[in-house]
């Protein structure tokens, strides 16, 4: 099968193979719930190195994670030369059209995982990504709690964020931000709100790394905003059985939001009413001297330093011994 995508023709191969059993959703359901969200889906990724997690068999299949561009590449969808922190590197694909996304859409692609940067400048990223994460005993009432907490300290900071479902039970709040700071300073500012959180909300929040010592709490995960590490874009589909959707949304819709409310099928009826709700996003860019004079008051008269980074990650200057607390006290 044919389809018109921007001006442009992709084929669909196997479009009636499905995706989703549990509600018979196909890959031609997919490939046209992209169509519907087009712009939005595009504005989310546009100029971003991104991975690709694939399900060439649908979500009841194996998957895979797909960071180097495929050979066969068509010549109209770029690449950008990205830096893993291992030292090697890679060229990912960098979407610039709606056409590329139903292209990746194709080999099964139902999550795009773009990194926090643009093509031209990929060692400085533009946007300050901040992941709530319900831990168990929590759920996505917690985390909206705490993503109104979360818009008040940004606030006070000169900073706004565009929220998002994750697609599951979480919550992802983007901030954009000038493209002035490396990775390292980035996730400097992601801890700084992550502690600042933790005091405000005391026993509801923790930026505790090891699973053993978050306990009931929303953990906000600052080390998505390491290098390599990356969080599903807006309107990607998530691997689950009712294919849910991540997706956008305003602060005054918070707390009559459900994040199973937004799937493959009910997501392009609310864009074609609504349209892209974080359309502004790309209009603004913050900066970050306020998070990083925070995290400096927190070094200076706390004695609160860096923290551990994904064990994937080579040791970096500053970080604290990478051993889980059990395992310490037993050696």
């Amino acid at each position: 099968m044919e389809l018109e995508a921007g001006g442009r023709t992709v084929r669909l191969s196997n479009p009636d193979k499905v995706y989703f059993p549990e509600r018979g959703f196909t890959k031609l359901d997919v490939a046209r719930y992209f169509l519907a969200v087009g712009d939005g889906v595009t504005r989310a990724l546009r100029d971003r190195p991104t991975t690709l997690e694939r399900f060439p068999d649908g979500v009841g299949g194996e998957s895979f994670f797909q960071k180097r561009a495929p050979r066969n590449l068509p010549d109209w969808i770029p690449t950008a030369h990205i830096a893993f922190p291992s030292g090697r590197s890679a060229d990912e694909i960098r979407p610039t059209e709606v056409a590329a996304v139903l292209w990746a859409a194709n080999l099964g692609t139902l999550t795009f995982h773009p990194w926090p940067v643009r093509g031209d400048a990929t060692e400085h990223p533009d946007e300050l990504r901040i992941d709530l994460d319900p831990q168990p005993g929590t759920g996505f009432a917690d985390a909206v709690r705490a993503a109104h907490e979360l818009r008040a300290l940004l606030d006070e900071y000169g900073l706004r964020g565009w929220p998002k479902t994750s697609g599951g039970r979480g919550l992802h709040v983007f901030v954009p931000i000038e493209p002035r700071w490396t990775f390292t300073g980035v996730r400097r500012a992601a801890i700084a709100v992550g502690r600042e959180l933790e005091r405000r909300m005391p026993g509801e929040v923790t930026t505790a790394w090891w699973k053993e010592q978050r306990g009931e709490r929303i953990f906000v995960d600052y080390n998505q905003t390491a290098r390599d590490r990356t969080i599903a874009s807006a309107y990607s589909v998530r691997p689950r059985p009712h294919a849910p959707v991540s997706a956008p949304l305003r602060w005054d819709e918070l707390d009559a939001a459900d994040p199973r409310d937004f799937d493959l099928l009910t997501m392009p009826a609310r864009y074609a009413e609504l349209g892209d709700v974080h359309a502004d996003m790309d209009d603004h860019a913050f900066g970050l001297e306020g998070l990083l004079e925070l995290a400096e008051r927190d070094e200076r008269d706390h004695g609160l330093g860096d923290l551990p980074y994904p064990p994937d990650h080579p040791k970096m200057p500053g970080e604290p011994r990478r051993v889980q607390p059990s395992r310490a006290k037993k050696e």
